[in-house]
């Protein structure tokens, strides 16, 4: 069985319970863009205070690893998602609706070394180690390894489990390079006083969508959705995203917007191209 946080980080497995005197409980599992730790201490506040403000019982549900949370998806576990896992053709027949996303710039996938790394060229880097989150992260390892292919760079992929760990391991010398998205390289780089030097950028993609599985109740999405759009506009929603995004770095507290699958057109025609290896 996949280890879950302890308790005490309010990680919760409970099966959603259906009963004329209680509301159901659904799981929500967003991806680990950070370690287990910094994920669960950025999402508790939010989860909390959407449950509140929406009377829809939501508990955070993640694994030690960013493949064990989409596991859980893909077994169909959860109701509620903050992923950009589930856009390859063959996901896509699993019928997950989006319904929002972060307000945020566009992130891009890139290729990055030390600042003070001797590589200064792509092809440089051929043969070497070089380390990713995990073979599910969309724009930190699909989007940056498709492009290795396509200029036929060979690289050994090291998983380290979750976007920090990646960049531990390229710092402490066990991986020439690290494929990440934009935003969490910037977020390390302030967090952890580190530098980067960025080899390649990709074409932009929308941050991670919301999104919901065909049990939820309309009018508990409907709900849980009005809570997302509006806790920015609440002086304590406000505070929560801004106290949760200096958790992990990030540089804004973006608040989160309407959204629909043609806001992820562009991870179509990703998979439209990339080798199905990738998929």
């Amino acid at each position: 069985m996949k280890a879950l946080l302890a308790p005490a980080l309010a990680l919760c497995c409970l099966l959603p319970t259906l009963s004329a005197a209680q509301q159901p409980t659904y799981r929500f599992s967003p991806v680990n863009q950070w370690d287990i730790t910094k994920t669960a201490a950025y999402w508790n506040p939010i989860v909390q205070y959407i449950s509140e403000k929406s009377g829809v019982k939501l508990e955070l549900k993640i694994g030690r690893t960013s493949a064990d949370t989409t596991s859980y998806v893909l077994a169909q576990e959860v109701e509620f998602v903050f992923s950009n896992h589930l856009f390859s053709p063959e996901r896509e027949t699993l019928g997950w609706k989006v319904f929002g996303r972060r307000q945020a710039p566009e992130i891009h996938g890139q290729i990055a070394v030390p600042e003070d790394s001797p590589i200064t060229r792509l092809e440089e880097l051929a043969g070497q180690d070089m380390a990713f989150a995990g073979p599910e992260a969309f724009i930190g390892y699909k989007v940056p390894y498709a492009y290795l292919l396509s200029r036929n760079i060979e690289v050994k992929p090291v998983f380290g489990g979750n976007q920090n760990a990646a960049f531990a391991q390229l710092f402490a010398g066990k991986a020439k390079a690290v494929g990440s998205n934009s935003a969490l390289v910037e977020g390390y780089a302030t967090r952890e006083n580190k530098k980067f030097r960025v080899l390649w950028t990709s074409e932009g993609y929308h941050d991670l969508a919301l999104m919901a599985s065909g049990k939820v109740a309309e009018k508990d999405l409907k709900a849980v959705a009005n809570a997302f759009f509006n806790m920015h506009k609440d002086p304590r929603g406000k505070d929560i995203l801004t106290r949760s995004g200096q958790e992990v770095g990030l540089p804004e507290a973006p608040s989160f917007v309407p959204a629909t699958q043609a806001d992820y057109a562009s991870y179509k025609r990703f998979y439209q191209k990339a080798p199905k290896t990738l998929h």
